[in-house]
C-alpha cells in the first residue's frame, strides 16, 4: 500500500476544538479535535487557549502545536476514515496517568 505525501497548506480556526484544514492536493477537512485530545501529549490540546496556537509545521507540512503535537498529514486529509478509531485508543489513554 502506498504511502501518500501530502502537504497541509492552509490552517483556520472555526471553533474551540474545530479546524479547517487545506492540503495541497485542493482537499478540505473540517475536523472536530475533541474526541482525540486525551494523553500526555494531545491532552494539553483541551486548554483553548493552548489549542489555539496551532500552526502549519514549514518541515513536516503538518499542524503542530508549541508542545510537540501533531498528527500525521495523511492521517488528517483521510480524517474521515479513521477518525473514530484513533478516537477510540486517545481515550484510553486518559486512563493512562501523565
Amino acid at each position: 500500500m502506498a504511502h501518500s505525501l501530502y502537504k497541509v497548506i492552509g490552517v483556520e480556526i472555526l471553533d474551540e476544538y474545530t479546524l479547517r484544514v487545506a492540503f495541497d492536493d485542493g482537499a478540505i477537512q473540517v475536523i472536530n479535535f475533541e474526541p482525540v485530545l486525551y494523553g500526555a501529549m494531545w491532552g494539553p490540546l483541551r486548554e483553548p487557549a493552548f489549542f489555539r496556537r496551532v500552526a502549519i509545521d514549514p518541515i513536516a507540512h503538518t499542524l503542530s502545536w508549541p508542545n510537540g503535537a501533531d498528527f500525521d498529514p495523511e492521517t488528517l486529509r483521510h480524517w474521515p476514515d479513521c477518525a473514530d478509531e484513533l478516537a477510540a485508543r486517545s481515550q484510553k489513554w486518559s486512563h493512562v496517568p501523565a
